[in-house]
């Protein structure tokens, strides 16, 4: 019963998909699931950041402008390891929701964080470049102008979806070639070429 249970709850939040006397795999996303997903963050965090305005304390801006530089300070080391930046990552969008005393959008907005997570580390290899996007994003928010912060969160995450589409486009190749199949044999993904001083990453295999 527990594994049954996780596997449908993965089911439900999109990362697994099963047919009747085929099996269940992991689920290749496709461009559509990619905007769609990101559509649904885009309303969810936009509200957040507007909310943030005007619930968090001195104390939580203060906070969260410290994760802002660290989240942006791990990702501009190239030793950097992917999950321990995810989970990074995720704390800081997690607080700023928990900033807005809702509990409703907090609940709804970590119910979309499993997929975007996932595709966040598809094939990313870290180049050393500095960064600001968390720092820049937080300057904005501690500044108490609703507009200013929902604008600023706005292009965040749709600059965030350009990206997985991006990463994404192997995937979205293999989807339309082999998408229809549950055979068991496996095939290649071929990553995009990794930035200038980027470690290679390696192909990826997935089952169909």
């Amino acid at each position: 019963m527990p594994s049954s249970a996780a596997i449908l709850r993965l089911e439900f939040e999109g990362l697994l998909e099963s047919r009747p006397r085929a099996g269940t795999r992991v689920r290749i996303p496709s461009r559509e699931d990619v905007r769609g997903h990101y559509l649904v963050r885009e309303a969810l965090e936009v509200e957040a950041a507007r909310l943030f305005t005007e619930m968090a304390t001195p104390e939580e801006r203060s906070e969260l402008l410290k994760l802002g530089l660290r989240v942006d300070a791990m990702r501009s080391q190239t030793e950097t390891n992917r999950f321990y930046y995810l989970n990074l990552h995720e704390k800081l969008h997690r607080r700023i929701s928990e900033c807005t005393r809702c509990p409703a959008l907090c609940d709804a907005i970590e119910r979309t964080r499993a997929l975007s997570s996932t595709w966040l580390c598809v094939g990313r290899a870290f180049n050393g470049t500095p960064s600001r996007r968390h720092q820049d994003l937080m300057e904005v928010l501690v500044e108490m102008d609703r507009d200013a912060s929902a604008a600023a969160m706005r292009e965040h995450v749709v600059t965030s979806m350009q990206r997985a589409l991006e990463r994404l486009e192997p995937y979205f190749r293999a989807r339309k070639t082999q998408g229809k199949t549950y055979s068991r044999k496996q095939f290649s993904i071929e990553l995009p070429a990794p930035e200038i001083n980027a470690p290679a990453p390696q192909a990826s295999t997935a089952e169909a």
